[in-house]
């Protein structure tokens, strides 16, 4: 079992079993409310997923009474873990794949909002998204630059040596399936300028 900030998450044979962890700082009636109703979120978000061709957990069951979500465990390797041991010829059609995918989430306003290799899980060649834990619906040009800046950033740490040309083919293929790339793109560049301005800010003052 993984315990987190927001669920805990118990494994078994052929099934993920997630559920929100209640919240003491809260009132009892609003922590209900928030847990149902990012539980119901998250199974709709997934539910979506699936249906315009991203691969992600099947849903078996939504408990929203007990904030509580059965899904299919994907038997597969976490990229985050094994994409440093593949060579570029491998990993091009799998970041091209993942690319399409978030172009297909963004074409539905679906925003994962956690982006990283670490929830991203390769099965037979195949790659799947899970843990939509953050996801949320938006049109806004901005959520959808800061979900592909997650992902640049996540990259460009954790696997610093060819993170580049890993991101480029995320947005060659993110740029088939999303037909509003180019102001994503251009947004997700202020975005960098931004940080980077703070970055410069920070360090005049100290």
């Amino acid at each position: 079992m993984i315990i987190g900030a927001e669920a805990k998450i118990e494994f078994k044979e052929n099934e993920v079993i997630k559920e929100r962890i209640k919240k003491g700082y809260r009132l009892k009636e609003l922590d209900e409310r928030i847990r149902r109703s990012r539980t119901k979120r998250e199974a709709r978000i997934m539910a979506e997923a699936s249906r315009i061709g991203v691969r992600v957990p099947k849903i078996i069951e939504v408990d929203e009474e007990n904030c509580r979500i059965r899904m299919e465990r994907i038997h597969g390797e976490n990229l985050r873990d094994v994409m440093d041991s593949m060579s570029l010829e491998e990993l091009s059609p799998i970041f091209r794949k993942v690319g399409e995918y978030i172009g297909l989430l963004h074409s539905r306003d679906i925003i994962h909002g956690d982006l990283t290799t670490g929830n991203l899980i390769l099965k037979d060649g195949e790659i799947w998204i899970i843990d939509f834990g953050l996801a949320f619906f938006s049109p806004r040009i901005e959520d959808k630059a800061v979900d592909l800046h997650l992902l640049k950033e996540a990259l460009r740490s954790r696997h610093p040596n060819y993170w580049e040309d890993c991101f480029n083919w995320v947005i060659e293929g993110y740029k088939e399936k999303f037909e509003g790339w180019e102001k994503v793109l251009e947004r997700m560049k202020e975005i960098e300028e931004r940080g980077r301005y703070r970055r410069r800010s920070r360090k005049n003052f100290k």
